[in-house]
């Protein structure tokens, strides 16, 4: 099926990449997202609001669980909760479950940024879906998640066993 998507042209340019696809929608929305965010004088830079979204949506939220979900590294990701909790945007309390670990959640400030961020990604993705019908939005979040769900569980296979198959 993708080596019927991923044709190549006489040039050797791909006609109908499904990589290529992707990585345009999401360069798109995250340039779309960068810019609203800039013009609405947000002062945190993009991976700071991902992160802030993540304190803000997840339950016993703690560096680990951040790192884990957004596939970072832990070190590159206390290093915004620190700068997130400078700012006043988080708070942190020992999790009572794991001594070793904090809680994280939104302060008042934080809980209000992300009000602010919330529009913007609404605004963003009004102006993405809006020749859109809605069924169209639901395939594309169900195909996305599938996709997702592919990726995550299956293990990756070393480049020379796909080349060359037994």
């Amino acid at each position: 099926m993708v080596d019927n998507i991923n044709q190549n042209s006489s040039q050797g340019m791909p006609i109908n990449s499904l990589s290529d696809a992707l990585q345009k929608v999401t360069h798109a929305y995250r340039s779309a997202m960068t810019q609203a965010i800039r013009e609405a004088e947000v002062p945190l830079p993009v991976t700071h609001v991902r992160v802030l979204k993540a304190v803000s949506h997840m339950s016993d939220c703690t560096a680990n669980a951040i790192a884990q979900r957004m596939r970072r590294d832990k070190a590159q990701i206390t290093r915004v909760l620190n700068e997130l909790l400078a700012s006043g945007l988080i708070n942190k309390r020992g999790n009572p479950a794991d001594r070793r670990s904090q809680l994280l959640e939104p302060s008042i400030a934080g809980t209000a940024m992300m009000q602010r961020i919330k529009q913007l990604e609404q605004q963003t993705l009004a102006r993405m879906t809006r020749d859109l019908n809605p069924d169209e939005v639901e395939l594309f979040i169900c195909l996305a998640r599938r996709m997702t769900d592919n990726l995550d569980a299956s293990p990756v296979q070393p480049l020379n066993s796909l080349e060359n198959p037994v």
